[in-house]
Formats: structure tokens, C-alpha cells, sequence
């Protein structure tokens, strides 16, 4: 089964298209951001490699923002999360990866916490911008409150919002951010 999205970007100029299907040990989700970032055309392909229990097994970033390549190689292990090799002491317990610049990483961790309607569950995912150079902590807090919508809050950033999501199980409304113009199954 093969699940697609395509988001427009709300805070800048942009849109975002995603696939998710299963693979030989797990699922994996590839798609491609295109936006302006600090008034500079950037075009950033992702994947994550996704176990059976949606944790996420590696990741990868490719493109550019403005002039500047960017290019990174995540991945986790028994010790931790490697970002091209290095290791990165401050993510070593987290099993979910977030991109800050597509809507669709948020997909598997959704599926992963399996929340029932009025469950929430904090969790603390590793987050990379597309030109980060280290993986940081990202605390989150979702509280399923319908069949297609969680209430949201990245205390850090500070960001609170209800995300709604589409059958496929993408967010349709990620709000001030994205919202989704396209929601195949």
C-alpha cells in the first residue's frame, strides 16, 4: 500500500510532496521540499527508513538551499544516532526522526504511539533542519482528540497547535505551516 501527500507551505512560498509504502522490513517515506528559505530557493529530498513499529532506522537529506549543497546521512543503531559518522551524544534514546521542513516526518510518529481518542503521550524526537550539522532534542506532546485530529505542542519552539489528519494518516492542516492540497491513498 502506498500513501501520498502534497502540502503547500503557509509560511513561505513552497510546497512539499511525500510517499510512504512498505518495504522488505519496514516502511519507508521519500519526498521532496521546495521553498524559499531566507529569500533562497531551496530544494531538499528526504527518506527515512522506518521499522515495522514505525521507529525510524536511518535518514537521509539531499538538495540545496540557495547556492550551498546540502547533504546529510543519519542513522541509528544499538548506541545511537551517527550524522555523516559523527555521533550524536545529546539524541542517543530517541527512536523518532523529525525534518523541521516537511510536515510529513510527523506520519510516523503518529502511527508509532498508536493514541487513542483523549490518550496523549510526551515524547522527545531528534530534529534536523536541512542545513543542520547536529541532531538535536525535540520535546513534543500530542493528545488525540477526534478520529483526525491531535493537539500539539513543541514547548521548545513554542509552538501549540490541533493538527488535523487526513485518512491516509498525514497531516491535512498543520496550522500557520502546512496544509495539504493533494491526499491520495
Amino acid at each position: 500500500m502506498t500513501k501520498v501527500a502534497l502540502w503547500r507551505t503557509l509560511y513561505t512560498p513552497g510546497h512539499d510532496a511525500a510517499r510512504l509504502f512498505q518495504a522488505e522490513s519496514g516502511w519507508r517515506l521519500e519526498g521532496t521540499a521546495v521553498y524559499l528559505r531566507d529569500r533562497e530557493p531551496s530544494c531538499v529530498r528526504y527518506a527515512l527508513e522506518l521499522g515495522p513499529d514505525w521507529s525510524t532506522r536511518s535518514g537521509s537529506i539531499e538538495g540545496f538551499i540557495g547556492a550551498r549543497a546540502v547533504s546529510s546521512r543519519i542513522q541509528r543503531d544499538a548506541q545511537g544516532w551517527t550524522l555523516n559518522g559523527v555521533r550524536q551524544s545529546r539524541v542517543e534514546d530517541l527512536v523518532d526522526l523529525d525534518f523541521g521542513f516537511t510536515p510529513a516526518t510527523n506520519h510516523p510518529q503518529l502511527r508509532r504511539m498508536a493514541l487513542r481518542r483523549g490518550q496523549s503521550e510526551r515524547i522527545t524526537v531528534a530534529w534536523m533542519d536541512a542545513d543542520s550539522e547536529k541532531l538535536e532534542p525535540l520535546p513534543q506532546v500530542y493528545r488525540r482528540v477526534s478520529e483526525h485530529a491531535y493537539d500539539y505542542e513543541s514547548p521548545q519552539g513554542p509552538y501549540r497547535a490541533t493538527l488535523q489528519i487526513a485518512p491516509s494518516g498525514f497531516v491535512s492542516l498543520y496550522p500557520e505551516l502546512w496544509e495539504m492540497e493533494l491526499n491520495a491513498v
